[in-house]
């Protein structure tokens, strides 16, 4: 996500595209984007690390943008 401190043309846009739309009690939008990694073995610490650090040197523009790594657990039968 940029960081609250960027402008977010494209977020404003949706912001004022809403109402338009019959959505209305919306304050703000921010825009963002997302990656969706699926690891080999457990995600343990290190593993949590690992990608941390691919983020911030990769996936992320971290001088104007924030990141967040989550893990979501995927069911056997989901795969």
């Amino acid at each position: 996500m940029l960081k609250p401190e960027i402008l977010d043309p494209q977020g404003q846009a949706v912001q004022r595209a809403l109402p338009r739309l019959g959505f209305e009690g919306i304050s703000d939008v921010r825009q963002g984007k997302r990656f969706e990694l699926e690891v080999d073995g457990p995600v343990d610490e290190a593993a949590l690390t690992r990608i941390r650090d691919l983020a911030e040197s990769f996936l992320a523009n971290t001088v104007i943008e924030d990141f967040t790594v989550r893990v979501d657990e995927v069911a056997e039968a989901d795969k």
